[in-house]
């Protein structure tokens, strides 16, 4: 009997265990019912394209990917960038115009802390701006200071470099609008210039034409002789074998009246000629002058009264 009572209990006391085991593997639910969803994973911050991989500062940068959120930022090196994100797939910035050139990493970190793989971003040197040349012109005898020209424009710099028909210049910087530069003993033409922040990173040339045509600029009487005086002719690009037309009568040059005869051109420099005239009358008279260069090259025709 007592045997009978003990086996009873021991069945009731398995029961009521395996029903409480039963009971705690039951998943949990909520209040209103329903089971506890799991927290998802957090989305990965992929970039698949940057538009454009190099740019210089000041410039608009692309990124598409995907998982970059309603909030971003961009960061090349340890700068931070505001980002404006579209549709969680699209984040666009300027490069900061105070940046360096040079090699940065780029990554994108969205507002929840996470960030994204990071890749090599150039910043490019900006791009110099060559606005003109003053003066534009000058002569082929110019000399010292008159040889002097200055480059305007902007973005120019210590590393800034001033190219000459291809050719390197020194040059000075003036300011970041101007540089100055002196043009070289070259021959009379067109000459393209243009500046260069880096290798790859050039200005629109400009053209500085070098000319040779001789120009007047006054004729005045100089020094009087017995039966001849001196008329000077002062101007510039005049040749050591420029000749003087007067009235249509070559004198001085090649081909011109004899170095025997009279009449003479003396050669002082490139900006000053004498004209060693014999006049057959004291009286004053109206005659044409011109300056012609050896290739040809012949300056306005002037109008002198003298003797």
């Amino acid at each position: 009997m007592q045997l009978t009572f003990l086996r009873a209990l021991i069945i009731v006391f398995c029961v009521c265990v395996a029903c409480e085991v039963s009971a705690a593997e039951r998943p949990k639910r909520l209040m209103n019912g329903t089971a506890s969803k799991p927290v998802p994973a957090a989305v990965p911050v992929t970039l698949l394209s940057i538009i454009p991989a190099q740019a210089e500062p000041g410039t608009k940068v692309l990124l598409s990917g995907t998982g970059f959120g309603e909030n971003a930022t961009v960061f090349l090196g340890s700068v931070e960038i505001t980002a404006r994100i579209t549709g969680g797939k699209q984040a666009e910035f300027n490069v900061p115009p105070q940046l360096e050139a040079g090699l940065y990493a780029l990554y994108l970190k969205r507002s929840d802390g996470m960030t994204g793989r990071s890749y090599n971003f150039t910043v490019l040197p900006v791009r110099p701006v060559l606005n003109s040349l003053q003066p534009p012109v000058i002569s082929s005898c110019a000399a010292g200071k008159e040889r002097e020209v200055i480059a305007r424009g902007s973005n120019f710099g210590g590393s800034t470099m001033l190219f000459f028909n291809g050719a390197a210049l020194g040059s000075t910087l003036l300011s970041p609008e101007s540089i100055s530069f002196s043009v070289p003993a070259v021959p009379g033409g067109i000459y393209q210039v243009l500046v260069k922040n880096a290798p790859e990173n050039s200005s629109v040339p400009l053209t500085l034409a070098v000319e040779t045509r001789p120009e007047i600029g006054q004729v005045t009487v100089g020094n009087e002789h017995v039966n001849f005086y001196e008329l000077i002719i002062s101007g510039r690009n005049f040749n050591q074998n420029s000749s003087v037309y007067v009235d249509g009568m070559q004198i001085g040059g090649r081909g011109g009246q004899d170095m025997a005869e009279r009449e003479k051109l003396l050669y002082v420099d490139c900006t000053k000629l004498i004209y060693q005239r014999y006049p057959y009358s004291p009286v004053n008279k109206d005659f044409r002058l011109q300056v012609v260069n050896p290739g040809g090259e012949g300056s306005q025709v002037i109008t002198v009264t003298a003797p």
